[in-house]
């Protein structure tokens, strides 16, 4: 019997990570599917006194924020990782651990504490990217620092306590578990096929044209195969760069172009603003070339059915493998035509 995607419960494999998913579609026929509510999204003011990343305001610890015109950067005054910590190993039987050393630093998109950044302009996201490219060179050649990970909580459901448009990262001596299972799974295809594993990827995408949810000259946006969360997305550049310093002029305004787009369909799937995690990923600062690293940033999106109804990893997820009932296919088909 032949298998229907659309159907028939089955697996999915995901190329970056090795990994295998659960897509249940038949389960999209349950009565409640498709319900929507809206939110009463509050208007946020341009300024808020009592937010330690508008311009001008005291922080916690006392330091003044300076009167930034377009983005700011500074290090996270409670950050996880700290540049001057122990390194020491331990080890006892089966216990271990080892030390670990970083820099956390917090990205601020904009003075103007009442937008997102779907609600930007073009050239004021373009700075955004300026700051990821500037951070990320920056930081990657300090000796004790061998990855950089950017990255973006937008909402209160994604745990973010200030609404500020901002965004974080954590650079650390040690490479990372996810960012090792890609460089893996990369490095495998790459040294076989003297090719980007995501390269390969991106040309059966744009053939097929099923997961696409828009695209310009440089870059694409799509909902993965193997894609988790119900609206998951992926933007991966044409070309293949390792990293985002290596992104030319014309490429950082594409980027920001096709960031504007998908986070302004976001928007729209549920009419409110859209909570997701977002991250870049991209090659470590270890001194290695890693030709076989393609850049790329995904979007993760928890809800499921309305403004209110997320999804959750729980049950058969926390003790078997992740699940979702909603195709990739269907995801990138209602982004498609928003």
């Amino acid at each position: 019997m032949a298998l229907d995607f659309s159907e028939n419960p089955h697996r999915r494999y995901n190329i970056l990570t090795g990994e295998w998913i659960l897509v249940s579609p038949h389960r999209t026929k349950r009565p409640w599917q498709g319900k929507v509510e809206k939110l009463e999204n509050k208007k946020r003011p341009k300024h808020d006194p009592s937010c330690y990343l508008c311009a001008g305001n005291t922080r916690a610890n006392g330091i003044k924020t300076p009167e930034y015109e377009h983005t700011y950067a500074f290090d996270n005054d409670f950050g996880a990782l700290l540049p001057d910590s122990s390194q020491t190993s331990f080890r006892d039987g089966l216990l271990r651990a080892k030390g670990e050393k970083g820099i956390c630093r917090v990205l601020c998109f904009s003075p103007d504490h009442s937008l997102t950044l779907p609600q930007m302009s073009i050239p004021a996201i373009e700075k955004v990217v300026d700051m990821w490219q500037r951070e990320y060179v920056e930081l990657g050649k300090k000796k004790f620092i061998n990855h950089v990970q950017i990255f973006e909580n937008k909402g209160a459901t994604m745990g973010c306590s200030n609404p500020h448009p901002h965004g974080q990262i954590w650079a650390q001596s040690s490479i990372p578990q996810e960012v090792v299972k890609k460089s893996k799974q990369q490095k495998n295809y790459f040294r076989k096929h003297s090719r980007s594993l995501l390269g390969d990827y991106l040309d059966q995408e744009l053939a097929l044209k099923e997961r696409i949810i828009c695209k310009n000259k440089y870059f694409v946006a799509l909902v993965p195969f193997w894609a988790v969360w119900p609206y998951e997305a992926m933007i991966i550049p044409i070309r293949h760069f390792q990293h985002i310093g290596q992104m030319t002029k014309l490429e950082k305004k594409a980027f920001s172009k096709i960031l504007s787009k998908l986070t302004q369909k976001f928007d729209k799937v549920f009419d409110t603003s859209f909570p997701y995690s977002s991250g870049i990923h991209q090659s470590p600062t270890d001194g290695n070339t890693h030709p076989n690293w393609h850049f790329h940033m995904s979007f993760y999106p928890p809800l499921l059915r309305s403004a209110t109804v997320k999804k959750f990893m729980v049950g058969y997820e926390m003790f078997g493998s992740p699940q979702r009932d909603i195709t990739a296919e269907m995801a990138a088909k209602q982004l498609r035509e928003l």
